[in-house]
Parts: C-alpha cells; sequence; structure tokens
C-alpha cells in the first residue's frame, strides 16, 4: 500500500465555531488551532526494579487558538471577568473536511474551554503583517463527533 497525496487533509479546509452563553459565534477570522490531551503520569516504584514505572492518573487538556485580532469577544468576556468576578467558559467546534480527500471527515467538541489570557490592545507599526493574536486555553472534556474513515491507499 502507498499513501495517496489526495487523502492528506488540508488544514485550509477546517471550519470551527464556538458556542458561549446560548449564542454560536463562528470562527471565520481563525487562522490556526492546536488542541492537546496530556496525561498525568505517576511514579509506581517497584521494589526489585531499577528504573520506575508509570501510570496514568488523569489527563489534561490545552491548547493555543490563534485568530486575526478582528474582533472584541473575546475581550469583552474577559472585561466582564475583570469586573464581576464571574468566569466564562465555552464549547469549541473544529472540523476537518477536505473533499479531495477519502478521509472523509473528523469533528471534535472540546468542552468547557476556559482562556488562559487575551491581549487587550495592540499594534505593531513596524510590520507588514496583519495584526494576530494567541489564545492559550484550557478544556475539560471532549467529544469525537466524525471520525475520519480508514483510508485504503493505492
Amino acid at each position: 500500500m502507498i499513501f495517496r497525496e489526495g487523502d492528506a487533509i488540508s488544514g485550509k479546509q477546517a471550519y470551527a465555531y464556538i458556542k458561549i452563553n446560548g449564542r454560536q459565534e463562528e470562527l471565520f477570522y481563525a487562522k490556526s488551532l492546536e488542541a492537546t490531551i496530556e496525561k498525568n503520569k505517576v511514579d509506581v516504584p517497584v521494589l526489585g526494579r531499577t528504573n520506575t514505572p508509570q501510570r496514568a492518573a488523569g489527563w489534561s487538556g490545552s491548547g493555543t487558538l490563534t485568530i486575526y485580532y478582528v474582533t472584541s469577544v473575546f475581550r469583552r468576556l474577559m472585561l466582564d471577568y475583570i469586573k464581576t468576578g464571574r468566569d466564562f467558559w465555552f464549547d469549541l467546534y473544529v472540523v476537518n473536511e477536505d473533499p479531495q480527500s477519502s478521509a472523509g471527515k473528523q469533528s471534535v467538541m472540546l468542552k468547557n474551554c476556559n482562556l488562559d489570557s487575551v491581549i487587550i490592545a495592540k499594534f505593531d507599526a513596524s510590520s507588514d503583517d496583519m495584526l494576530e493574536e494567541e489564545m492559550p486555553f484550557t478544556f475539560s472534556d471532549v467529544e469525537l463527533l466524525d471520525e475520519f474513515r480508514t483510508i485504503t491507499g493505492a
């Protein structure tokens, strides 16, 4: 079997949106996203062994959403937190679907996302690049709503 180049998924074919406070916000201004699940491991010392084996004892989810600096939605939410002490959580939906790939579609819902930081103001008069911002976040649950199909190769 050989991997067909047409089955590789183009990141440009993705789309994403958040659900927050009962409304949906399409992230058409998003540039990139990466979310990771990391196992929390603990040492399990075993008598008679020279190494220290580990076992999983939970997990944590974190990620980074990079967007073009064109929306005040997240700044408004962060300011509400500053003024009232009421934090905010949202669900983030990410869909990868490249019509050229026989892998089909994968949809993931990151639940109970919470931003770590938001840029409150920004400019850069020395750059030709468009303004963007990275927003690190955590999440506490995840669902795989649609899975890629198994590809067969050539």
